[in-house]
């Protein structure tokens, strides 16, 4: 077994073992030093494989192939690019640092094996090269998801959890005929069913199939992302769901859906991905700048992050369909950041929550004189957020929009209210919490070790990422800058018929 199998093996073995483990209800708590115990091995797996990771090379390392369901051409086929293994640390952390989040749980067996499951299929999603293999990890987060917000969440968590599922199930319905039709197509030009992703991204189609099926990936993956306007899921799950578990939904899952448009999208529909790059582009800018809008007019904490989340989000999808080795890697870069700032802020809204009972900034006020370390640290993750040079969210950023400045100038410059607003809401919400009028005179207790210990992590990264960002640069450029290439060098789309398949597919059967 390869580390790539091991990186899912273990979490599926440990939520399989979670529910058989009998334990008196006053020792739960062992269930949950379990779960930590598993995500620290993951994370040291993830960390072994930054280490051993060869640079200078877009090639898929760590490769595993197995044939699976030969008489469909399935395998278990996983590996690991520089984009794939950002993805797996950041992964790695968040599970680790929700494991330790975790307290006050009524059923911590359900719990820590909902998490392992999630941690599993999450995995399993970054790193499969087989579209069905890809398919069945990218379902699987949605049972977990579901069992984690409607069982453990807060206040109306139960439709919460129904309409992410809905939302999310339907986007996956759009990405399975998608795969299937495409499979069909290779199938007939080739004579060889395959599900592998290298060998489908040399299918020939022509140029109204392209697009329905660069579609219907799409589509999919904006929902789980989520971009605008497929985002209306986000604000009432992330405010529902337990802290951490929203940590993975915002932090991890969230960039399920990007990864998919870089892997999926632009892979196998290079040509239709520049053709309908005018389309992605205005949904990014749409939702960084409708995101940034909504969130100053939210006076709820969560909900405002919530929609902040959907604008930075934005920002990642510019620099995928910028088509810039510096778009695509600052969007890359990105999605770690925002992984880790986003689950910082989260954590310590949950703090606030903890002691006051409420995210209404009508009724927080005047906390940094009761506890300055605390918003110490809230104004470190916030800089962070807004893009504070020498802070890590600067650096994505700032690839992002250059990469967008060289190839879709103006573009970037609408882009750039987006990082003006946010600066403006971030800053206007910590001015108002931390700074205005008491609200409340009762005491509101400074970061226990505890909480201080959960958070140091993610500030240290938030610092070291935005001074010293090249560990992950130097193992993401090869890939990006390969993936450029590959878009920008695919032929023109064109209506002549490449099969009858594909234009059976276009026409809807018809004959």
């Amino acid at each position: 077994m390869t580390l790539l199998d091991w990186l899912i093996a273990l979490p599926a073995l440990g939520a399989l073992v979670v529910p058989m483990m009998s334990l008196p209800a006053d020792n739960q708590k062992l269930v949950r030093y379990f779960g930590i115990a598993i995500s620290l091995v993951e994370l040291g797996i993830a960390i072994g494989m930054a280490i051993a990771f060869k640079l200078h090379t877009s090639s898929y390392q760590f490769v595993t192939k197995v044939h699976w369901i030969g008489a469909f051409g399935i395998a278990w086929y996983l590996g690991a690019d520089g984009i794939s293994l950002v993805l797996v640390l950041l992964t790695a952390v968040l599970f680790a640092i929700a494991m330790f989040a975790m307290k006050g749980v009524k059923d911590y067996r359900a719990y820590v094996g909902w998490m392992l499951l999630l941690e599993a299929a999450c995995m399993g999603s970054f790193t499969a090269l087989d579209l069905f293999l890809f398919f069945v990890f990218f379902e699987l987060t949605l049972v977990p998801s579901y069992f984690l917000i409607s069982d453990f969440g807060l206040g109306a968590s139960g439709r919460a959890a129904i309409k992410f599922f809905v939302y999310t199930f339907a986007g996956s319905a759009l990405l399975l005929i998608g795969i299937v039709s495409l499979v069909f197509i290779h199938d007939h030009q080739t004579g060889h069913l395959t599900f592998s992703l290298p060998a489908l991204m040399h299918t020939k189609l022509p140029k109204d199939t392209a697009i329905l099926l660069f579609l219907a990936f799409a589509a999919a993956f904006a929902v789980k992302t989520p971009i605008f306007p497929f985002h209306t899921w986000s604000p009432d799950t992330y405010r529902a769901a337990p802290i951490p578990a929203v940590v993975i939904l915002a932090g991890v899952m969230a960039k399920l859906g990007a990864y998919g448009l870089i892997r999926f999208d632009l892979e196998l529909f290079p040509a239709t991905s520049r053709e309908l790059a005018w389309l992605m582009l205005t949904l990014g800018v749409a939702g960084i700048l409708y995101g940034a809008i909504v969130a100053a007019g939210e006076r709820d904490l969560g909900r405002m992050v919530a929609y902040s989340s959907l604008s930075h989000m934005g920002f990642i999808v510019l620099g995928i369909f910028a088509f810039s080795t510096e778009g695509l890697s600052g969007s890359t870069l990105q999605m770690v950041n925002h992984g880790i700032y986003t689950a910082a802020i989260f954590l310590l809204l949950g703090m606030i929550y903890e002691r006051r009972g409420t995210l209404d900034m009508n009724k927080l006020g005047g906390l940094q004189k009761k506890a300055p370390i605390f918003a110490a640290v809230f104004i470190l993750v916030v800089m962070g957020m807004i893009g504070l040079p020498g802070l890590n969210g600067f650096v994505g950023e700032f690839l992002i929009l250059l990469g967008t400045f060289i190839t879709h100038r103006w573009w970037a410059v609408v882009a750039v209210l987006g990082v003006v607003l946010s600066a403006v809401y971030l800053l206007w919400a910590y001015q108002r919490v931390f700074h205005g009028e008491a609200k409340d005179e009762r005491s509101f207790r400074d970061l226990a070790p505890r909480e201080a210990l959960l958070l140091l992590p993610l500030v240290a990264i938030i610092v070291f990422l935005g001074i010293y960002p090249v560990p992950l640069l130097s193992r993401i450029n090869p890939t990006t800058s390969a993936i450029v290439h590959h878009v920008k060098k695919a032929p023109a789309l064109t209506n002549s018929p490449v099969s009858s398949a594909a234009a059976s597919i276009t026409t809807g059967g018809a004959k």
